[in-house]
């Protein structure tokens, strides 16, 4: 694999675009927003997602996602709730052969249906892999260490997948757990929010690490119950991005939970972003799935009240400390 599309030049695609780069690729990334192309074209710069990131000259930029297309290997980098448009777009055009790696973290609002699930529908036949882990796309695109888990469930396809994009400062570990990565990379975004929320109303590192610790419980019992492997979501996919997202204020999803626990309006602070926060989309189609399945995600519960139900945050954070205790197995069915 030498000949890489990126489909979506948000700051994350923007970043994978540079590591394909590094990783000797020939490059070639669609973006939305006709500036952001013409800028990556001209300036060799995202200025719109990335500003201040020099990108590697050969780097090219489209519009046309069908063009983009065109390669050995495509990453899908748009936000969750675009992927079944886009990739329904692409059924007509898309190589025989060519795997589709899902780098977007969520679920489908509507359906509460994986990445994958969505991409079975709208490419039937493409191998799907999945490319998830503690990433601040920052980071990434100025070359500093970062590793990775890469799934998919044929293992030459993944093998393949992280020679090509694998470099000493980006690491790439393979997984056949498709439902495992990204589940945990959905359901972080979450839990994120629920951190920052406890940051915002100074609640202490404390809270924060029993939140993050029960969290995972929550991850866990949803994914044994979807098929996931346990041990996948101790992985880079599982704890190691829970622990980057739910730390930092670079984190979208972080830092609108702080701005909600400092008293300030949903709607204020969505008005205020360009980028999308996945997290707001992903707590609805989580907790209805949650239901359906018949699992108890009581933090997750709280955050879509909060974001959805117009919940007050004092009275949630209440009702969730005023649970009956529990005991600690992360896969007892009622125990956060």
């Amino acid at each position: 694999m030498t000949k890489v599309g990126i489909i979506g030049a948000g700051a994350w695609g923007t970043a994978l675009a540079s590591v394909a780069h590094s990783a000797g690729c020939d490059v070639l990334i669609q973006a939305h927003e006709p500036d952001v192309a013409e800028a990556i074209n001209t300036q060799h710069e995202n200025t719109v997602f990335l500003p201040g990131v020099k990108l590697g000259p050969s780097i090219r930029a489209t519009t046309d996602a069908s063009e983009a297309a065109q390669a050995d290997a495509v990453l899908l980098v748009m936000p969750a709730q675009h992927l079944r448009t886009v990739t329904s777009s692409l059924k007509e055009t898309w190589p025989a052969g060519v795997p589709a790696v899902i780098c977007a973290k969520g679920m489908e609002q509507e359906t509460s249906a994986l990445m994958s699930e969505v991409m079975a529908d709208t490419l039937p036949g493409v191998t799907p892999a999945v490319l998830s882990g503690p990433t601040f796309a920052i980071e990434v695109a100025n070359g500093l260490p970062t590793a990775v888990t890469l799934a998919c469930a044929d293992e030459a396809v993944a093998t393949m997948l992280c020679d090509t994009l694998g470099t000493q400062r980006f690491r790439t570990y393979r997984s056949t757990d498709i439902v495992g990565a990204q589940l945990s990379g959905a359901v972080k975004n979450v839990l994120a929010i629920a951190c920052g929320i406890v940051e915002g109303k100074g609640l202490g590192e404390n809270a924060r690490a029993a939140l993050i610790t029960r969290g995972l419980a929550e991850i866990a019992r949803l994914g044994v119950t979807m098929g996931a492997h346990a041990e996948s979501l101790m992985g880079l996919s599982g704890i190691g991005d829970l622990t980057l997202t739910c730390n930092a204020m670079q984190s979208r999803n972080f830092s609108l939970g702080v701005a909600l626990g400092q008293g300030k309006a949903l709607d204020e602070i969505l008005a205020e972003r360009r980028a999308v926060t996945e997290g707001v989309y992903t707590a609805s189609s989580l907790t209805n799935l949650a239901g359906r399945l018949g699992v108890d995600m009581p933090i997750c519960l709280a955050v879509d009240d909060v974001l959805n139900h117009f919940a007050d945050i004092d009275a949630t954070i209440k009702g969730l400390l005023a649970r009956p205790y529990g005991e600690e197995d992360p896969l007892a069915k009622n125990n956060t």
